[in-house]
């Protein structure tokens, strides 16, 4: 399996841009509408997710034809994380720990794991 190959490039890509709509579904409203009802949030996340399906289902299907689906999960795992520290971070101004570097590590692991020959 080649990373680089045009399958895997897409999947990467999709997978992505999946997951920084699904980060903003699952917790943007939490810094914008912390005051509004939950159904109002419920309502703001579920259109922002429709996004999120629209390129995560092809991504998946795409990806499915290169890799495994515990490769495809673990793939997906990883980019989430790396969209979602930042997103902690500096969007939701939430504080860097030790831990996030431990829990990198074990993801580094996994990905070694899980594509190894």
């Amino acid at each position: 399996m080649n990373i680089l190959s045009q399958p895997m490039a897409s999947t990467i890509l999709l997978l992505t841009a999946s997951n920084l709509f699904m980060t903003f579904a699952w917790y943007g409203h939490l810094k914008y509408l912390d005051s509004k009802p939950w159904w109002i949030a419920a309502l703001v996340s579920w259109g922002i997710a429709l996004f999120e399906y629209l390129l995560q289902v092809p991504a998946n299907r795409i990806g499915f034809t290169v890799v495994n689906l515990a490769q495809l999960k673990i793939l997906q795992e990883v980019i989430t994380l790396t969209l979602f520290v930042p997103f902690a971070i500096f969007y939701m101004g939430q504080e860097i720990k030790i831990n996030y570097l431990y829990a990198g590590l074990c993801l580094m692991g996994a990905v070694y794991f899980i594509f190894r020959g």
